[in-house]
Order: C-alpha cells, then sequence, then structure tokens
C-alpha cells in the first residue's frame, strides 16, 4: 500500500466549521457493498439499524488539552496532550521556535493570570513527556483551552464546549472527539432502543497523534500513536449475545472500532494500541460502522478503506465532494458494512 493511494481533492468550503443546529440534522451516506451511495438524513438510521443490533460507542470525554505558557527565557510555547500517563505526568505535542530542552521549565498560564510549572522531562522521538506539580485533570479544568481540530478556524466557544463531546462521553482523557458519536442526542438513542438495538460502550482516549500527518510513502514504514482503551465486560458479554442470537455489532466510530478490534486480536480488555488497519486486514468484530469523511492521506482513511473497499471508499467520497456533503469532526456521517468476502 503506498500513501498516494488514499489521497484525494477536498474543496475547503466543504469543511465544516460549525456544527448544525441539532445533532441529528447531519446527513448520511449510505455505502452498500456492492458499491451502491443512497443519500439518508442522519435520522434515517434508524431504518438502518435493525432489532438485535448492537452499537458500540466510544465514551471517552474530551478534556481540555491545550496549554498556553512561556520557557524561563521569554520564548511562548503551546503545549497540547497526546495521552496522560500518570497522575502528574502527560506525553505532549509541542509548539514552540525552539523546543525547550529536558530538565528546563515551562511556565503555563491562564487569563485569570495565574500560573504553574512543567518539567521538560523526557521525549521518544515523536512527543515530549512532561511533569506537573499536581493531578494533571485538576490543572487542564484550571487552565486548559478545548483542543479544536487544525482545520477548525475559530478558537473554541461555548457551543464548542457543548457539541465537541458527545451525549454519552463520562470517561475523561480525550484531546479529540470520537466524532461519529456527536450524530446522536437523546431522542435518537431512545428510538433505537424502543427499535429493539442494543447499546454498549468502550473507552478509547482519542490521542493528538490522530492528527498526526503519514509521513511514509510506503505504509508499512509508518509508525502508528498509541493510544489507551478499555473494553467493560458486560459490552463483551453484550457482544456475545448479539453475535448468538445472528445480531451485528455496529462500531460508531473509527475508535469503537479499533477498540474492539485490538481485543480481538490480543485478547486484551484494556491497555494500549496501536493497531494500523490497512486494507488487507482481516476483521474479525464489527460488522458495521458509522463513520465521519476522513482527511485525505489519513490513517483513518486507510482504515474505512479496509473495511469497506477501497474503490467503493474511492467513489463514495467523489460522489461525497460532488453532492456537497460537509466533512471531517463536525461534517456529514457514513454508513458502511464490511465486505464479507474479501476484506479488501
Amino acid at each position: 500500500m503506498r500513501l498516494s493511494d488514499f489521497n484525494y481533492d477536498l474543496p475547503t468550503e466543504l469543511i465544516a466549521q460549525h456544527p448544525l443546529a441539532n445533532r441529528t440534522d447531519s446527513r448520511l451516506l449510505e455505502v452498500k457493498s456492492n458499491g451502491d451511495l443512497l443519500d439518508h438524513q442522519f435520522k434515517d438510521i434508524l431504518n438502518l439499524i435493525k432489532p438485535g443490533d448492537l452499537l458500540v460507542f466510544n465514551d471517552t470525554k474530551v478534556i481540555p488539552a491545550r496549554l498556553h505558557g512561556k520557557k524561563e527565557t521569554g520564548g511562548i510555547v503551546e503545549l497540547l496532550i497526546e495521552r496522560i500517563s500518570g497522575d502528574k505526568q502527560a506525553w505532549v505535542q509541542i509548539r514552540a521556535s525552539k523546543v525547550p530542552k529536558t530538565g528546563s521549565i515551562v511556565h503555563i498560564h491562564n487569563q485569570a493570570g495565574e500560573t504553574f510549572p512543567v518539567k521538560m522531562i523526557g521525549y521518544d522521538g515523536r512527543f515530549y513527556e512532561v511533569r506537573f506539580p499536581e493531578n494533571v485533570f485538576a490543572l487542564l479544568e484550571r487552565f486548559g483551552e478545548l483542543p479544536l481540530p487544525p482545520y477548525i478556524e475559530h478558537q473554541p466557544d461555548g457551543e464548542d464546549a457543548k457539541r465537541y463531546q458527545t451525549v454519552v462521553a463520562k470517561n475523561p482523557g480525550a484531546v479529540a472527539a470520537p466524532t461519529a458519536g456527536l450524530h446522536f442526542d437523546e431522542q435518537i438513542l431512545a428510538q433505537l432502543h424502543q427499535l429493539g438495538a442494543q447499546i454498549a460502550t468502550v473507552t478509547l482516549h482519542v490521542g493528538a497523534g490522530t492528527f498526526t500527518p503519514v509521513r511514509e510513502e510506503d505504509l508499512s514504514k509508518h509508525k502508528m500513536h498509541h493510544e489507551w482503551f478499555s473494553i467493560p465486560q458486560a459490552t463483551l458479554d453484550a457482544m456475545k449475545k448479539t453475535q448468538d442470537q445472528g445480531g451485528r455489532i455496529v462500531a460508531v466510530g473509527t475508535t469503537s472500532l479499533r477498540a474492539l478490534e485490538s481485543h480481538a486480536l490480543t485478547g486484551q480488555k484494556s491497555g494500549e494500541t496501536n493497531l494500523f488497519i490497512t486494507p488487507g486486514f482481516q476483521f474479525k468484530t464489527v460488522n458495521c460502522l458509522l463513520t465521519n469523511f476522513h482527511l485525505p492521506k489519513s490513517t483513518l482513511l486507510m482504515l474505512v478503506s479496509a473495511f469497506a473497499g477501497m474503490d467503493n471508499i474511492r467513489n463514495a467520497y467523489q460522489y461525497a465532494i460532488a453532492q456537497k456533503y460537509r466533512f471531517f469532526s463536525y461534517g456529514d456521517a457514513m454508513f458502511l458494512c464490511r465486505l464479507e468476502n474479501t476484506h479488501l
């Protein structure tokens, strides 16, 4: 597989900058296994989900993961949490004219004029490890800013604080939203339950690495970022019951899919995963996938191409652009069912 196989041209005006008035107002493109494309409104998900299906959501909660500060020399620094590695430690991405050296101090500040010191303690070749003086989550609540994706051009506001969070979010730790879940409100969840579908959750804390560009043309050389996940026993029990009764496992988002397929490969119910899914991957658990439209050359575009077929996805994206679907985090959704025979 080559990186150039997953490129496409997207008009910038199709990148959704704000959510629609209601969560369920989005459009939904159904991509059938034979390649047929059907236009829906998101509420039509009630016609695509069947009684006995199990929808698996990611219940991670986005944290205010962007921090602003200064080096001891006075230089401006921006820290973006990649993942929290301990009560007082985290891996971060750093933006600065010159990255602070290991052992040095960065002074984080907020608009109220408060400050606290962060110590640089390590570097793994991609991310920097830092130590906080007290609990990371507590300090982020006081000093952090909602980390909107780089393609959203406005500063985060009250609307983002509410809408860049799913209605099932409860476990803090993500620095990006599991965006397929953003389309659901409480009413449609209740309607799915009345339909006879079941709902379960996993937790996968989406890291900032999800936005890191793939730089290797030869995908076998790409090093995938790590993300922490956990699957409750109740979810595993619900999955087995669903499969035994002939229902489908529907992953709400690529993060739910990666957690479920990581468990299928390793047997682990929790831990870190760097599962990199490209065409040829043999899916073991997930039958259908609800997902948003993903960036060109991204690992997520590779994942959906593996799931629904490269030609199907390529055609679907061309169609979506022609029909002016809205792309990325605040954009529209796709409903895919996996290719059972070839997985390609």
